[in-house]
């Protein structure tokens, strides 16, 4: 292995990188979600973009992959054998789309992807066994993976904090805009680190570790993985709010509309200025979400959130330097953890 650094290789397109990963991955995630009671398969087909209801194929979108490519990543960067990485980014993709079906279910979200979401296509009680069987089928991939136990063992802990900060965001949705039991920045951070950064985490780990590499890389990588989650939510945040509905395929303003408690909302409420008091005023009456979303930005709030989202992308780059990793994966993750921190801002 070499010690990469930023000059160590140049780096690939980031699409690029996701479409290779997903190509890698395709054939044994085919051959893992193929293994599950046919109705169950057909449901988490349909979630990967794969089928329509009734299981005619179709070429809808399953996502960027970027769980998966994280796996890949991780392992090549410590110089796994390419099985690892494979094995790590079945389960980590398996795990993402059964966490999609829940949530899903859990904020009543119609659509995903410009698609009737697994409930609404098949009804609630089929969405939440495909959710279930997805979830037993990444655990039984780990297990059956060479030197997987100590993989189970990652996953479980990424999935105990998953499910931390799901709860955690739930819970959010019951708390006011202003007050002492208003939601505040730290504890969004730390909701969003569980939320999305553990599985992230896990996934750039997971490979790496199921080929055996030392402790310190595990951890680093790791450690840059939650830091792109946190960062990736963030990002995801601002779209919510000023993304272009043709390239999220969200409603514009959708967040406001449904009064999510998000990081440059809670910024800039956070900010001692009239627009801030304003803006709690318009939030609690759900009204004007245009005025909204200017208000938002007038208090400070897209600002904050572009600066804590580069702050963890330097983190996340930070983490991987000095590490001894392979020169070309490790200028791709950071071509990826760059892109994927800053897309359509």
């Amino acid at each position: 292995m070499t010690t990469s650094s930023p000059a160590a290789a140049a780096p690939t397109a980031p699409a690029s990188i996701l479409d290779r990963c997903r190509t890698l991955v395709r054939p044994a995630l085919t051959e893992a979600v193929g293994r599950l009671h046919p109705w169950v398969g057909e449901m988490a087909a349909y979630s990967l973009g794969w089928c329509e209801v009734g299981g005619a194929p179709a070429a809808a979108s399953g996502g960027k992959g970027l769980r998966q490519a994280l796996a890949v990543l991780g392992a090549e960067a410590a110089g796994a054998p390419a099985r690892a990485g494979t094995a790590a980014a079945v389960a980590v993709e398996l795990v993402h789309t059964f966490s999609l079906l829940h949530d899903d279910i859990m904020d009543g979200d119609p659509t995903r992807r410009r698609r009737p979401t697994v409930w609404k296509a098949y009804g609630t009680g089929p969405a939440v066994l495909a959710g279930d069987a997805l979830f037993a089928l990444a655990v039984e991939t780990l297990a059956a993976a060479p030197g997987g136990a100590p993989g189970v063992r990652l996953l479980s802990a990424a999935l105990t904090e998953l499910v931390r900060g799901q709860a955690d965001d739930l819970l959010f949705a019951a708390r006011p805009f202003r007050g002492p039991q208003r939601v505040l920045p730290h504890e969004y951070r730390a909701m969003a680190e569980g939320k999305t950064g553990a599985l992230l985490g896990c996934a750039a780990a997971l490979g790496a570790s199921l080929g055996g590499a030392p402790e310190t890389t595990v951890t680093a990588l790791d450690r840059a993985g939650r830091h792109l989650g946190v960062a990736f939510q963030i990002v995801d945040d601002m779209l919510g709010i000023w993304g272009d509905p043709a390239v999220t395929g969200k409603p514009v303003h959708g967040d406001l509309r449904e009064g999510k408690k998000t990081f440059p909302i809670l910024a800039a409420l956070a900010s001692p200025t009239p627009e801030a008091r304003r803006l709690a005023r318009l939030l609690e009456s759900r009204t004007d979400h245009a005025e909204a979303a200017a208000l938002v930005d007038l208090a400070g709030g897209r600002a904050a959130a572009l600066a804590e989202a580069r702050r963890r992308t330097t983190a996340a780059e930070a983490a991987l330097t000095g590490v001894p990793l392979q020169a070309r994966a490790a200028a791709d993750l950071r071509s990826l953890v760059d892109f994927l921190a800053r897309r359509e801002v």
